[in-house]
């Protein structure tokens, strides 16, 4: 897999007719700039508005070309970079405005590879790349370039390759030939738990006793106050969740991990949609508010759901230094 100074790229496609998902494979701060101009200048020369998502650093290269207007937007990173579970929703938000005006919109999203927390952070970052083809696939038409630097790991940028239909190959958009439109939306299965860990069977009428044993490793770590209480209100729904829909009980695991408390909940229930959780709910609809609201009180939400081996869902908190 190669990668050059782009060229505006050739579409597969018209624009407006379907989401489009491309990964722009790069070297280096002045290719990222050069593919990312000729994106943008290609879609303001088509009619198209811009929505631009990637960390700080490469905004300001692009901002110094291109500033804000009516066509080209950059947003605010900084609350969602690094919650992998929050980045479907955000993007609905930000391409809601231009969708409702009938406005042909592109996106130029890139993570915080740079400054990835932890391989669990990592893989999740992979995994939301697989549902965006899902959350998409049936909402506004848009196109979403998705830059990654080579520089960064070769076997990642092959996990990238697989979630993405399209890639910027030699300066042209291209089929990527490592897409499989029939694969899964296949995660990485979790890592084992950190010894040592504490455990902790739960059932209809043992929320409180559970929050308690929460509360009590929490505070052993210096978690305290409003972030004690948002991992309450978290762990309160999820184990509702599995009492209601997982069998009715569940195991609860806790350890110390990459300077996190983790939480981990496990029952014999299967969550049938990947997507649970990462898209705002409605606010007409009735239930289906909890794992959305987890995923906005954590700092990193994993959840794993199979027929066989039924769900887990770890809870990642960050602990004062």
């Amino acid at each position: 897999m190669t990668s050059s100074p782009p060229s505006p790229p050739s579409a597969s496609a018209p624009p407006g007719t379907g989401y489009r998902h491309e990964l722009y494979p790069y070297r280096g701060r002045d290719e990222f700039v050069q593919g990312a101009m000729s994106f943008i200048q290609d879609a303001l020369d088509g009619g198209e508005a811009v929505v631009v998502a990637v960390p700080q650093d490469k905004a300001s290269l692009l901002r110094s070309r291109i500033r804000d207007d009516e066509a080209v937007r950059y947003v605010d990173t900084s609350a969602v970079a690094h919650h992998p579970g929050r980045h479907i929703g955000a993007w609905q938000e930000w391409i809601k405005e231009h969708a409702a005006k009938g406005q042909p919109v592109r996106g130029i999203g890139e993570s915080p590879w740079e400054t990835v927390r932890s391989r669990a952070e990592a893989e999740e970052l992979h995994y939301h790349e697989w549902l965006l083809n899902k959350a998409f696939a049936q909402g506004p038409a848009w196109w979403l370039l998705c830059p990654y630097d080579i520089a960064h790991d070769r076997a990642a940028l092959q996990k990238m390759a697989r979630c993405h239909p399209e890639m910027r190959e030699e300066g042209r958009t291209v089929p990527c030939p490592d897409y499989d439109p029939k694969a899964p939306y296949a995660f990485t299965a979790l890592t084992d738990p950190c010894e040592p860990y504490e455990e902790y069977a739960y059932a209809s009428g043992d929320l409180a006793a559970l929050r308690d044993k929460i509360t009590v490793r929490a505070e052993q770590h210096g978690l305290a106050g409003a972030r004690l209480r948002e991992l309450r209100l978290a762990a309160t729904e999820v184990a509702t969740n599995s009492i209601r829909h997982g069998g009715g009980q569940g195991m609860l695991r806790t350890w110390h991990e990459d300077n996190r408390l983790v939480c981990e909940f496990h029952d014999t229930g299967h969550i049938t949609d990947p997507l649970a959780g990462r898209t705002r709910p409605d606010p007409a609809q009735s239930g289906g508010r909890g794992l959305w609201l987890v995923h906005q009180l954590c700092d990193l939400v994993e959840i794993r759901s199979t027929p066989e081996k039924g769900t887990t869902v770890r809870l990642h908190t960050d602990l004062p230094r």
